[in-house]
C-alpha cells in the first residue's frame, strides 16, 4: 500500500467519522477501532509494529497522566487504540488543531486541553486547571512535554508539565516511549508525510509511577526510560 493510498484511506475514515459524529453515531469505541485500522494499514504497507507494556495498565483503577515523546501525527491518531478502550484518554493539544476540517471535530469529541503556545504561563494554568477537571471526570490525559514533533529525542526540551499535573491531581504518571518516524513530516502538509516501511513503529508503555516530593526522581526516570527505549528499541531497558 503506497503512502498516497494510506493517507487517502485515512482521510476517508476521518471524514466519515466526522459525519457520524455530527449524527451522534460515533463513539469513543469507534475511535479506538479506527485507530486499530490505521495500524493495520501501516502493517499492510510493510511497517513492523510493536506494542508492549499494556499489562502495566492492569489494575490501574484511576485515571492517570500519560507522558510520551512526540514524533509524528501517527500517535495522535492511534494512541487511544494502543492504550485500549478500557482507559479513555484525551490530549493536551495546540488550539489550532481544533480548527482543522473534520479532524478538529473528532478531536473536540475527546474534550482536549487546548493551549495557544503563545503565553507559557497562561498555557500552564490552562493545562493544570483543565487537566484536573478531566482527571476528576475519569479521563486520562496525554502530555507531550516536547510540545512539538521531534525526530531526535532531546531530554533538555522535555519539560515537567505532566509531572506537575499528576502531582496536583494526585494521580500516577505512566511513561510511553514511542517511535513513529515511519510516518514522515510532509513538505507541503506537515501532517501527511511519506510512509517509510523500513523504519519500525513501536509503543512501549511503562509502569505507573506515583509522584513523591517535587517529582524530580520520576521525571528523570521517565526521560531515561524514553531515551534508552529509543536508543535500544527495547521496553525492558530499565527493568
Amino acid at each position: 500500500m503506497t503512502t498516497i493510498k494510506i493517507h487517502f484511506n485515512i482521510l476517508k475514515k476521518i471524514i466519515s467519522a466526522a459525519y457520524k459524529l455530527k449524527r451522534g453515531t460515533y463513539s469513543y469505541e469507534n475511535l479506538v477501532s479506527d485507530g486499530l485500522k490505521v495500524l493495520d494499514m501501516l502493517k499492510d504497507a510493510g511497517c513492523k509494529i510493536t506494542v508492549k507494556g499494556n499489562e502495566n495498565l492492569n489494575g490501574l483503577n484511576q485515571p492517570c497522566v500519560f507522558i510520551a515523546n512526540h514524533m509524528s501525527t501517527l500517535e495522535t491518531l492511534v494512541l487511544p487504540a494502543v492504550i485500549g478502550k478500557q482507559i479513555r484518554i484525551t490530549f493536551v493539544v495546540k488550539e489550532s488543531l481544533l480548527n482543522y476540517p473534520f479532524f478538529g471535530k473528532i478531536l473536540s469529541m475527546l474534550k482536549p486541553i487546548a493551549v495557544t503556545r503563545k503565553n507559557p504561563k497562561e498555557d500552564y494554568r490552562t493545562v493544570i486547571q483543565e487537566g484536573i477537571k478531566r482527571l476528576q471526570e475519569g479521563i486520562s490525559v496525554v502530555v507531550f512535554p516536547q510540545a512539538t514533533r521531534q525526530i531526535v529525542f532531546d531530554p533538555a526540551k522535555f519539560n515537567t508539565l505532566g509531572i506537575k499535573l499528576a502531582k496536583k491531581a494526585s494521580v500516577p504518571v505512566v511513561p510511553i516511549a514511542l517511535r513513529t518516524d515511519a510516518w514522515g513530516i510532509g513538505r507541503i502538509f506537515k501532517d501527511f508525510g511519506k510512509i517509510d516501511p523500513s523504519k519500525p513503529v513501536y509503543f512501549f508503555i511503562g509502569k505507573p509511577l506515583y509522584i513523591e516530593n517535587k517529582g524530580i526522581k520520576e521525571h528523570l526516570y521517565i526521560v531515561e526510560f524514553i531515551r534508552k527505549s529509543l536508543e535500544k528499541g527495547d521496553v525492558d531497558v530499565l527493568r
